[in-house]
């Protein structure tokens, strides 16, 4: 087995992770230098399918515009669940973090008369989203790349997963075991800081906008080493996904689209947004979600209609030219005014518990974007929160680890040499399951989870879920299930899922993105008594899992 050593190790090469290993690089020297691991190429994230921007928070040129409310649409839309110290600190810091992404080349969409264009959002109570066109998630994600490339003091490792953290007996993270499937080989990397930063959760559903890689990797890393994860039951699933079959992931319809004036309808030509919401298409992506479902549900459909004719289609084709490519490469003839849309997994709001520094339960620890849970976005993530999460907790970050010795450990107790001496000893690359279908086994867990642990679930669901679940662990026998990325996805899978329906069946109330038909809906009032109550941490205890 191969040894290494670095001053930080990032897992994960979305924009949280790119932004902070560029702000290390620009105000610390650091002697062991910084490494990227990312399990496919560099460019392959969720960050680079992110369509309709990134909130900016900047009132001294958006006069309608105000950190308190900011905070406020935020705390709203996550039901009062989110931690207001956070928020705030997010929000106080976006035009910092804005002004960062400027200076270094994202050149955001502008008015005839120069000034940024501010786009209006579902559940924003004023404009404040600065775009790309309908891809901005690529655009910044594009232009970080080729700053981390051209960035000497940072090495990148693709098509390598994390495999294990090494942990000591102190709770402390000294570095990560890695295994690259080109080479077929394992390295230990030593590390002061371990910094988690793997996206979100979306492939263990049937249908999601998320790419293929994002099957919660850093959660299972995570909670496997003995950090505790929160609120896993909230999944948001986004309400507009192009409805095309046969695909890994569903091209995403962005939440723009609605913003700038498209209607629902059903296939029977049938508004129905305003029979469940007053808010109609411009409702908390939770209720459009339900709506569009439940729709469809009742007319035994596979989709709804996205009206985009009172827009007018020439406007719709200049204003979001890549959602009407991804159309018309798909199939669909946005000249017709209708756009086939159905809900599908899209974002994830619960994850590895940190505080607003990034810092987890476990020393030198730490988690950025969709894969942490800091209280940022509550039970349901406001539109477009999610790049300025990732752009500010990784600006908080680069300053708190600037401030710590980051010269890489050397020395280590028999906790760490023993998961040494394991991956020293399994040199043989030999997987034991040669006669299962990992694949199967994937495509079981996403219809499972889909069908009793999607947008409406109930005790009964959820409970046939973790059976189901059960059989997946026993079939997979996940202790001899190694050597192979897709063994290591499986049992990070099926352990996800696991802590997801865990914590849907312990919330015996909806509320957010968690709605059980057999459990009451609960006041989303910012303040109620039940937001302290409700938040699930889990975590392990002498080998059980346990929920606070």
């Amino acid at each position: 087995m191969k040894y290494s050593k670095y001053s930080v190790v990032i897992i994960g090469s979305g924009i949280s992770g790119l932004y902070l290993a560029l702000k290390l690089a620009s105000q610390k020297h650091l002697k062991d230098g910084i490494l990227i691991v990312t399990k496919s190429d560099m460019r392959t994230s969720s960050s680079e399918l992110a369509q309709g921007g990134i909130v900016a928070v900047l009132p001294e040129i958006n006069k309608n515009d105000s950190i308190s409310s900011h905070v406020s649409d935020t705390i709203k839309a996550g039901c009062g669940l989110n931690d207001f110290n956070t928020v705030k600190y997010i929000s106080q810091n976006s035009s910092c973090v804005i002004q960062d992404l400027i200076n270094l080349g994202i050149e955001f969409d502008k008015n005839p008369d120069g000034k940024l264009n501010f786009a209006l959002e579902a559940a924003h109570s004023v404009p404040r989203i600065l775009h790309v066109k309908d891809a901005t998630g690529f655009a910044i994600e594009n232009a970080l790349c080729q700053k981390v490339c051209q960035t000497p003091e940072i090495d990148i490792y693709e098509n390598t997963s994390a495999i294990e953290l090494l942990v000591d007996k102190n709770n402390c993270t000294k570095g990560v075991i890695v295994y690259n499937r080109e080479t077929d080989s394992y390295e230990a990397v030593y590390s002061a800081a371990v910094v988690l930063a793997t996206g979100g959760i979306g492939q263990v559903y049937a249908h999601t906008t998320n790419p293929k890689i994002a099957t919660g990797d850093g959660i299972a890393l995570a909670f496997r080493a003995g950090a505790v994860v929160e609120n896993m039951e909230f999944v948001q699933f986004h309400p507009s996904a192009l409805a095309v079959s046969n695909k890994v992931n569903m091209p995403l319809v962005s939440e723009a689209v609605r913003g700038a004036g498209a209607k629902l309808c059903d296939l029977r030509g049938n508004y129905f947004a305003k029979d469940f919401d007053e808010r109609g298409e411009l409702a908390p992506r939770d209720v459009v979600a339900r709506a569009i479902y439940t729709t469809m549900l009742n007319n035994n459909d596979d989709s709804v209609y996205l009206d985009i004719s009172q827009m007018g289609i020439e406007f719709f084709r200049k204003r979001f030219p890549n959602i009407a490519k991804s159309c018309e490469d798909n199939g669909v003839d946005v000249s017709d005014g209708l756009i086939p849309v159905a809900p599908a997994a899209h974002y994830f709001m619960g994850g590895i518990k940190t505080n607003v520094c990034a810092e987890t339960s476990i020393t030198n620890l730490y988690a950025l974007g969709e894969c942490a849970c800091s209280g940022f976005h509550g039970a349901n993530r406001l539109a477009s929160n999610s790049l300025l999460e990732c752009a500010a907790g990784g600006y908080e970050l680069a300053g708190l680890l600037c401030e710590k010795n980051l010269d890489a450990p050397k020395n280590f107790d028999k906790s760490i040499k023993s998961i040494l001496e394991k991956y020293e000893q399994d040199v043989e690359s030999v997987c034991e399951l040669e006669d299962v279908d990992i694949e199967d086994i994937k495509n079981n867990i996403r219809d499972v989870m889909w069908e009793c642990a999607g947008i409406i679930r109930s005790r009964e669901k959820l409970l046939y879920a973790k059976s189901k679940l059960e059989e997946f662990t026993k079939l997979l026998g996940l202790e001899n299930c190694a050597h192979t990325s897709d063994c290591y996805e499986a049992k990070n899978m099926i352990l996800v899922s696991s802590l997801i329906v865990e914590s849907a069946l312990k919330r015996e109330n909806s509320i957010g993105a968690h709605y059980r038909q057999d459990c009451p809906q609960v006041s989303s009032q910012p303040g109620a008594d039940f937001c302290i109550k409700c938040t699930n941490g889990i975590g392990t205890k002498n080998g059980e899992i346990f929920v606070e």
